[in-house]
């Protein structure tokens, strides 16, 4: 007899697990497909940080608030870590300073404070100010995704290893047969060419590509993560602000290498002391293989002008993610009863579990 689940739940990146664990909440019979024997993708090569600071204002803004909120539940009861509570941006410019202080006056900046460099001796010499959040969080990549997913293997059916070849209304075909569900929800993640093909070009969703690093520990704690002036132009909650005008164009001028290859500060800490940096954004639908040295040394620069002299590197990779210029995540219904749910701007980790409410909500 084919088994029939409440819902189906297709990929095993942060997407497909908040939706799984959104459904375990609410007492669903839940099935997660994952073609891979584990999650090898975006959500394990990512900084693990859970960023509200900054975020697009307004709705999507408290989408990542929600979504961190849900994140120290699902650590607590799932035995995550929280290896970082905080963030810290450096700012070098008055244009930077301009910016940080307008953000202040926003209701986004609630809880936040602008330091001085002198009540960040962590920092390097030069910087002009800092902004402290208290709302953004940090976990490890690669023992919380594992760990969120075997706290759902008790509650609910993961096939692992398992290719979801077609979906239809109520159906599945899998490379084990064929499954049953009353809702679908496919989270294929930067897989573009796989279920539903034609609705995510439609879409005009893409692929970023991004270059990260582990460095030795520094040989002390930061007491958050931290970025920089670059940042100020990636993240549209900075970014969208007026004061944000003048900073592009210094740092056009002034960093155009790094703006060129869409390198930008962040760095984080985990519990042996070893930091992550990054990173890059390069787009394509087909990214290349391979890393380039060069924009490994963008980073880094950024990172000694911010931090000091960087440790040595003992590990480097890449990543890639679904992108779009229309739209920061989709929520599509190619049926009445199956959702198409894609993160679209690179924080996945976190805005999930909120995307995940909103994808519930919507059948």
């Amino acid at each position: 007899m084919t088994p029939t689940y409440d819902v189906a739940i297709v990929g095993g990146g942060i997407i497909g697990l908040a939706h799984a664990w959104t459904a375990v909440k609410a007492g669903l019979k839940v099935a997660l497909f994952e073609r891979h024997a584990r999650a090898t993708g975006a959500s394990i090569r990512n900084f693990g940080f859970i960023t509200v600071t900054g975020q697009q204002r307004g709705d999507f803004h408290a989408l990542a608030m929600r979504t961190r909120n849900i994140w120290l539940e699902a650590a607590e009861q799932a035995g995550i870590a929280i290896e970082q509570r905080g963030l810290y941006i450096s700012a070098r410019y008055a244009e930077s300073e301009d910016v940080l202080r307008a953000f202040l006056d926003t209701e986004m900046g609630a809880g936040c404070r602008l330091l001085t460099s002198a009540e960040t001796p962590f920092l390097a010499k030069g910087q002009r100010a800092v902004l402290h959040s208290p709302h953004d969080i940090r976990v490890e990549s690669r023992t919380a995704i594992p760990k969120l997913t075997a706290w759902l293997s008790e509650r609910a059916d993961l096939f692992y290893g398992v290719t979801v070849t077609g979906v239809d209304s109520g159906r599945l075909a899998t490379s084990m047969g064929e499954m049953r569900a009353e809702r679908i929800i496919v989270c294929p993640g930067d897989d573009l060419t796989g279920l539903f093909t034609d609705r995510i070009k439609a879409r005009n969703v893409s692929r970023s590509q991004l270059q990260m690093m582990r460095l030795v520990s520094p040989g002390f704690r930061l007491p958050g993560a931290v970025m920089s002036d670059l940042s100020l132009i990636r993240y549209l909650g900075y970014a969208d602000l007026p004061e944000a005008v003048a900073l592009k164009a210094r740092l056009e001028a002034e960093h155009a290498a790094q703006l060129a290859n869409g390198v930008h500060l962040i760095v984080v800490q985990s519990a042996d002391g070893s930091l992550v940096v990054g990173d890059s954004h390069h787009y394509h639908d087909a990214p290349e293989p391979f890393t380039s040295e060069a924009v490994d040394q963008l980073i880094l620069d950024e990172y000694r002008a911010v931090l000091g002299s960087p440790p040595p590197v003992i590990e480097r990779w890449s990543g890639t993610y679904a992108t779009s210029t229309d739209q920061l995540f989709l929520i599509d219904q190619p049926l009445p009863d199956v959702r198409l749910v894609v993160a679209t701007c690179g924080a996945g980790a976190s805005t999930a579990f909120g995307i995940a409410e909103r994808t519930f909500q919507s059948f």
